[in-house]
Order: structure tokens, then sequence, then C-alpha cells
């Protein structure tokens, strides 16, 4: 049996990871887990487009997002495990589908597996990496020249909220670091003629019930760092789930003040990107977990 001693993501652990078994932060072993391989249509506008966006959603996560909306996978290992040559295959078989891309979605803790089989099978459409924005340099590093469009978040602006919200020391200069390394290999965004997104960063903010400074201030820090590198999607899709559905302040969605709030600061800074309707904080937004 093949170990590893996995220091992979920020927090580097130093546990031991096998292929199906491991004793780290992401209670993972090494070959990804995947609880579902579909066209989806929630994303930005550049990114689904009228065909979809090829989503491979992964199990696990390097975060403990109390708020988090994917948490019947993130937190378990609902899925099914596959070999590298598996996982490139989903990506050929979502490509027949006629989608915009293919979107790798919260895979960093499974980031060798999924460069690997970027090199089996390289879609002629772009790649896509969707992540928390809680990268290391070394995730980055094997990513770089197999990923032509980085979706990552900034959550958050203050580092104890990180950690109280979601487990994540060091959160702020971390995914800095990252969205600069992103910029570096990718570049600014660039379109098609359909309007679709062939490379570039779009940074992604959720507001957050009660928490419209740290909302304010990550938009602030976007425009400071990097301006028209990149695009902003503030998302106001938040609905109570997981831990937070009787959290006095997180346990319900954001108001209209509050988004209008923080969607005039987006405007006054004239950051370019994307907004959403309120009507998008439901649960129809959520995926069917279709894989295990």
């Amino acid at each position: 049996m093949i170990k590893l001693i996995c220091n992979l993501c920020p927090r580097k652990c130093g546990a031991v990871r096998t292929e199906n078994n491991g004793e780290g932060f992401c209670k993972l072993g090494t070959l990804p887990v995947v609880a579902r391989v579909a066209p989806h249509y929630g994303e930005e506008p550049c990114i689904s487009g009228t065909k979809g966006s090829g989503t491979v959603f992964f199990s696990g996560c390097t975060m403990r997002c109390k708020f988090c909306q994917n948490y019947e996978i993130s937190s378990t290992q609902k899925g099914v495990t596959l070999t590298v040559n598996q996982l490139a295959k989903c990506y050929e078989e979502l490509e027949k589908l006629g989608v915009h891309n293919i979107n790798l979605v919260t895979a960093d803790h499974f980031a060798p597996a999924v460069a690997e089989s970027l090199k089996i099978y390289k879609p002629s459409v772009p790649v896509v990496y969707n992540c928390s924005g809680y990268t290391s340099p070394k995730i980055l590093d094997m990513l770089s020249g197999l990923v032509d469009i980085y979706l990552p978040d900034f959550k958050y602006s203050d580092d104890r909220l990180a950690v109280k919200l979601s487990s994540a020391p060091n959160y702020v200069n971390t995914a800095l670091a990252a969205i600069k390394e992103m910029i570096f290999q990718v570049g600014e965004p660039e379109f098609d003629d359909d309007g679709i997104m062939k490379s570039g960063v779009i940074v992604r903010q959720l507001i957050l019930p009660a928490h419209t400074r740290n909302s304010i201030e990550v938009l602030n820090i976007l425009k400071r760092e990097f301006d028209s590198q990149i695009l902003v999607s503030l998302m106001c899709q938040y609905v109570p789930w997981g831990e937070v559905k009787n959290d006095p302040k997180l346990g319900r969605k954001i108001t209209k003040r509050e988004y209008e709030k923080v969607k005039r600061v987006l405007f006054d800074l004239e950051l370019d990107g994307f907004t959403q309707d309120l009507s998008s904080a439901t649960e129809e937004y959520i995926p069917d977990w279709e894989l295990g």
C-alpha cells in the first residue's frame, strides 16, 4: 500500500493518506471521490452559457465552512471513488454533451490526481478550476498550463472571521497569493464571439447575512490588489444550510437592504463582473448528488 505524507493544502497537515483513506483535515485518500458529473446551468453567464458548464463536483474540502451549501458532500465522503483514468473519461463524456467548459469544483485535496487526469485527456473546451481561494502555491504549480479559467472565492477580509466560520487560518494572505498566481498563469479575462469565457479569473464573493462589512472590505481589497485584471462575481444566493440553520445571525437569507448596500460599493468601485437576482437564494440551486 502506497502512503503519502500530505502537505498539499495550506494547512500542511503532514497527515498520512493512502489511495482510499486519509488522516488529514480533508479525511480523504488521494484518489478522487466524485459526487456529481453533469452539465450545470447556475454559474456565471459567461461560464454556463446556453449549453451548460460540464461540472465535476468532488467530495470533501480543505475548509469547514459552517454555512456550506454543499454540506452533504463537503463534510462527508458521499460519492464514488474514481481512478485517474476514469476521471479523465468524465471530461470526455461531458465534452461530448456539448458543454462550454469542464468545471472542476472543490478539487484542491485531489490536485495531483486532477493534474494527472488532465494530462491523460485535455479537453478542447476550457478547463475551469472552481475553488475556495484557500489554495496553496504547490497546488497551483501542479495545475499550471492545464487550467484555462480560475474561479476562486474570496470569502473573508478578516482572518479571525475565516477561522470562526471556516476553520481557515491565514485565509486573506493565502487567497491573495493564490489569485495573483492564477492571474499570472491565465492572464486577464478573454471571451469568444458568443461571450463565453476562454481564459481568465473570476473572483466570487458570497454575501453573508449580518456581514456586509466583510463583503465591502473584500471588494475594496480586490479593487486595490487586482482591479481590471479580474472579474468579480457578487453572490446573494446564500441559503442557511448545514450547521447554521438555527444560528441567530447566519440562520436567515440576506435582506434586500444588505444586498443593495454591498452592490452599491461594487458599482462605486467600478469593478467589472456579475451580480445575481435576490431570487437566486433558493434551495433549487443546490444540486442533487447523483453519485453514491
